[in-house]
C-alpha cells in the first residue's frame, strides 16, 4: 500500500466502521435532534445512486453502509471535479489547515493575552509547543476548567477542520495528535494536562464537546463533522489510556455531537427542506381551506443550564426554554 493509498485510508470515514462498533452509534450521529427524524442530503450530488439520495431525502443508516459505504467521502477524497462541482454549486472552499491554525491561535493570543500558546506559526506549517499549557491565575479567564468550558461555535462548518484536525483539509495528510490544531483538538490537550484519573478526563472531555458547537448546510458534511469529533475523542482516549472508549461512552459523546453540530439554513436558521403542517381548519365546513406550510427553526442545548431553545433567539440575545 502506498503512503497515499494509507492516507486515504486513515482518512476514509467509514460509516461502516460506526456500524459495526454499534448500528445505534451511526442512527445517533445521522439524528436531527429538532426533527426527530434524520439529517438530509441536502444536495443533489447523490442523485446518481437513486431517488432515496435527493436533496430532499433523509439520510437513512442502509443507504451509507454495506456496498454503499464509500458514497460519502471526505472533500480530499473526492475528484477534482465533484470538488469544482461542490464549489460552484454550493459555494463549498475548504480551509488549509495553516490557515485554520492561524485563526485558531489568535482567537487563544485573545484568551491567554500572549502569542504562541499552543504552536508557533511558520512557512504555512506551524511547531507545536510541547510544554504544558499554562493558565492565567487571576481575571475573567483564569484556570483551565474555564477554557474547556468555553464556548465556541465554527459556523458553516463543513467537516469542521476548526473544530477537530484529523486530517489535513487539503491534502488529505493524516495529522498526529501532537500536531492536531483544532478548537477541541485544544480544549482536549488541555483536559489531558490536568486530569490524573480516567474518571476526571472522561468528566472534562465530555464537557469540552457539550461546549464546542457547529452547524452545515449540506448533510453529507454534517455526517462527516460528527464523525470527525467521534473519531476525534477516540483517537484521545487511545492515546491517553493505551485502550478504547467504553461503548457506554461513545454513545455519550456521540449524543453530545448530535446536539452540538447540527443542519441548519444558515440564512433562515430553520431545517434544510423540513416544513410542518399547520392545518388551519376549524370545522368540517372549511374541509377546502389551504394547509399551511411552516419552516421548522433548529433547536439547540445549552449543557451546563440544561435548557434547549431556538438558535435564532440564542442569537436576539434571548433565551426561550422550549
Amino acid at each position: 500500500m502506498s503512503v497515499t493509498e494509507k492516507q486515504n485510508k486513515d482518512i476514509d470515514i467509514l460509516e461502516q466502521e460506526i456500524q459495526d462498533i454499534s448500528p445505534f452509534l451511526l442512527k445517533v450521529l445521522l439524528q436531527d435532534k429538532t426533527t426527530g427524524g434524520f439529517i438530509h442530503f441536502a444536495c443533489d450530488e447523490y442523485l446518481k445512486y437513486g431517488e432515496a439520495y435527493a436533496a430532499d431525502k433523509e439520510i437513512f443508516p442502509e443507504l451509507i453502509v454495506g456496498v454503499n459505504t464509500h458514497v460519502i467521502q471526505p472533500r480530499t477524497a473526492k475528484s477534482k471535479n465533484e470538488q469544482i462541482n461542490r464549489t460552484r454549486k454550493a459555494a463549498e472552499v475548504f480551509t488549509p489547515s495553516w490557515i485554520c491554525n492561524e485563526m485558531n491561535n489568535h482567537c487563544d493570543e485573545q484568551w491567554f493575552g500572549r502569542p504562541n500558546v499552543f504552536n508557533t506559526a511558520k512557512n504555512k506549517d506551524w511547531i507545536p509547543n510541547l510544554e504544558p499549557i499554562s493558565f492565567p491565575e487571576k481575571g475573567t479567564y483564569a484556570g483551565w476548567m474555564k477554557y474547556v468550558d468555553s464556548k465556541r461555535l465554527e459556523i458553516t462548518c463543513g467537516e469542521a477542520p476548526y473544530l477537530v484536525s484529523r486530517y489535513d483539509t487539503t491534502t488529505g495528510e493524516f495529522l498526529p495528535i501532537e500536531k492536531r490544531i483544532g478548537i477541541l483538538d485544544r480544549k482536549l490537550r488541555v483536559v489531558n494536562e490536568n486530569t490524573t484519573n480516567e474518571t476526571d478526563w472522561f468528566k472534562w472531555a465530555k464537557r469540552a464537546f457539550e461546549a464546542t458547537y457547529g452547524y452545515e448546510y449540506q448533510g453529507d458534511n454534517v455526517l462527516l463533522a460528527r464523525e470527525n469529533l467521534l473519531w476525534t475523542f477516540i483517537d484521545y482516549y487511545q492515546q491517553r489510556f493505551d485502550k478504547e472508549p467504553t461503548l457506554a461512552q461513545k454513545k455519550q459523546i456521540a449524543n453530545v455531537i448530535a446536539w452540538n453540530i447540527w443542519q441548519m439554513d444558515g440564512l433562515t436558521d430553520t431545517v434544510p427542506f423540513y416544513t410542518t403542517e399547520e392545518n388551519q381548519r376549524q370545522l368540517e365546513l372549511f374541509d377546502n381551506l389551504p394547509k399551511i406550510y411552516t419552516p421548522k427553526l433548529c433547536k439547540i442545548k445549552d449543557w451546563r443550564q440544561k435548557e434547549i431553545f431556538y438558535f435564532q433567539d440564542m442569537k436576539k440575545g434571548v433565551k426561550n426554554e422550549i
